[in-house]
């Protein structure tokens, strides 16, 4: 019951409150990121897989340039990630937008992250089935590690927590997400700044 019609509830009053005291300083990070960004704009949508695989788009803070280099490749990431964009993703800021996909019910404040599209085709049986619930702003996987564990650990975790999931064990999140913001912990993996490709279990 919890995992259908009580959290779907209880999330869109939290995020309805929420939003309705932070919202200008969503508004102030918007402006600071636009011209940090050099015209490229505040906000990146993109489109991830949600709950049993439906494809929306998520929204959150561009923390990075569009710049490219001279054959037209995006440059890699640590050199387009700006210091006001490594700023706010150190402080989890830039998953704030997505505030706006739980009030439109395509995610929830907590579940499995939504990853990219084209990692639908890799993952495994067990893997698959982080998409059961709504993807999440934060989950069991981020406050165990988020980017600074392995993929398959990730993909463990995420399935736990499906298999897991209560009104007592969001609100442990909750808890341990705000620790981990302060602390500034798992934003990077050890070789990139910010995760790896997935490429699959092999």
């Amino acid at each position: 019951m919890y995992k259908c019609c009580f959290k779907r509830i209880l999330d869109f009053l939290i995020v309805l409150s929420v939003l309705s005291i932070i919202w200008p300083i969503l508004l102030v990070v918007a402006v600071w990121l636009h011209f940090a960004n050099k015209g490229a704009g505040a906000f990146f949508y993109q489109q991830r897989p949600g709950k049993n695989g439906r494809i929306f788009k998520v929204i959150k803070y561009k923390t990075m340039t569009d710049e490219r280099d001279e054959k037209g490749n995006l440059l890699p990431d640590a050199d387009r990630l700006t210091k006001v964009g490594r700023f706010v993703r150190s402080t989890s800021l830039d998953e704030l937008p997505q505030l706006i996909n739980v009030l439109k019910g395509d995610m929830a404040l907590i579940g499995p992250r939504p990853l990219l599209v084209q990692y639908l085709p890799l993952y495994d049986k067990e893997q698959a089935r982080r998409h059961e619930v709504r993807p999440g702003i934060t989950g069991w996987a981020q406050v165990n590690g988020r980017n600074a564990i392995s993929w398959r650990r990730k993909f463990e975790l995420d399935v736990w927590y499906v298999d897991h999931c209560s009104f007592l064990l969001d609100l442990k999140i909750v808890f341990m997400t705000i620790k981990k913001v302060f602390k500034r912990e798992g934003i990077s993996s050890d070789t990139s700044a910010t995760m790896e490709f997935f490429e699959g279990n092999n």
